[in-house]
């Protein structure tokens, strides 16, 4: 887990993906439609994305896998959670907060 706290720190949106996953495709496309500019690691294309993967399933309890989504440095889940977010008009004040966007 202290992997996955590294690569969270310091920075407002960190999305964890695999690049042949059409969820991550369309949570990738939902938070860039505000103006935020995620740090995406594609698990499938980094040398220590099994490692990464596992922690977030064991440690996080992410079923399944990717996306798994950090704003402000706080898991908020994948992508139901953050489509809930955004349905109850929640997702952009969160992006606002983490300094992800200015509006």
């Amino acid at each position: 887990m202290d992997i996955v706290r590294r690569l969270v720190a310091d920075r407002p949106v960190v999305i964890f993906s695999r690049s042949t996953c059409c969820m991550s495709h369309s949570i990738k496309a939902l938070i860039s439609s505000f103006g935020a500019n995620p740090t995406v690691y594609e698990l499938d294309k980094i040398p220590n994305g099994k490692q990464i993967e596992k922690a977030l399933v064991q440690q996080l309890g992410c079923q399944p896998s990717v996306p798994a989504v950090f704003i402000a440095q706080e898991f908020v889940g994948g992508d139901k959670q953050v489509m809930s977010l955004q349905v109850r008009n929640e997702l952009g004040p969160l992006l606002m907060k983490a300094g992800a966007i200015w509006i």
